[in-house]
């Protein structure tokens, strides 16, 4: 291992994945590869990571707490085309690998957030929070107490919830980026055009259509 830096961690979980068919985790799992393909056309790819975990996915990124919150809200629109997620975002230590990856505890807790949260919920941990509250003072404001829990390895975490008026000030917001994220992920049959073009070709397909929109989308709806 050779860095460990510190980061945000958004850990998108796909609910019940593994008691799903095989056919059923292809086709959430495109599902979810061209979700992403569109919320991250805002974050500069040089201070971001994607891995693959074995329910879903986590974003690492680089310097910038706020960008990873809206990565995460906006992600979770994504249940309005009928991709069941909920989100867990922590800031904490990650280690590169030397061949390649990613690992560490800001994943595993972003992790361990995204399983105790319930379907398109977004939670957050105190050191997220603190984060947002250190880089964009008054916007952790709008994270406010939701609880603890006890983890698998009998940690204890203390959580944050998107404020209640949240989502209705930004409701028409997502109304939109959902209309986006609908035509990108249902239009023309997701896991046919995966089993046909491959997923690494269909994702970048997905991503050079809609980032015109997306761009134009996201320069509206800035907090």
């Amino acid at each position: 291992m050779s860095t460990s830096p510190v980061a945000s961690v958004v850990f998108l979980k796909v609910q019940e994945f593994s008691r799903r068919a095989a056919s059923e985790q292809a086709r959430l799992r495109a599902q979810l590869e061209a979700a992403l393909a569109i919320t991250l056309a805002e974050i500069d790819p040089a201070s971001r990571v994607v891995l693959e975990a074995a329910d879903g996915a986590a974003v690492v990124v680089l310097g910038d707490p706020r960008g990873a919150l809206r990565l995460g809200e906006r992600s979770l629109a994504a249940s309005a085309a009928g991709l069941p997620l909920s989100a867990g975002v922590n800031h904490g230590a990650v280690q590169v690998l030397e061949k390649g990856g990613m690992t560490g505890d800001g994943i595993a807790v972003a992790a361990a957030i995204a399983e105790h949260a319930p379907p398109s919920r977004l939670l957050a941990s105190r050191s997220f929070r603190d984060a947002i509250a250190d880089l964009s003072p008054g916007l952790e404001s709008t994270l406010v107490p939701a609880g603890t829990f006890t983890d698998a390895g009998l940690r204890s975490h203390e959580v944050f919830a998107p404020d209640a008026a949240a989502p209705r000030r930004r409701g028409r917001r997502y109304g939109v980026a959902s209309v986006v994220l609908v035509l990108a992920l249902v239009g023309g049959g997701v896991a046919a055009r995966v089993a046909k073009e491959g997923r690494e070709p269909f994702v970048n397909a997905v991503a050079q259509k809609v980032q015109p929109y997306w761009r134009d989308l996201v320069r509206k709806v800035r907090y």
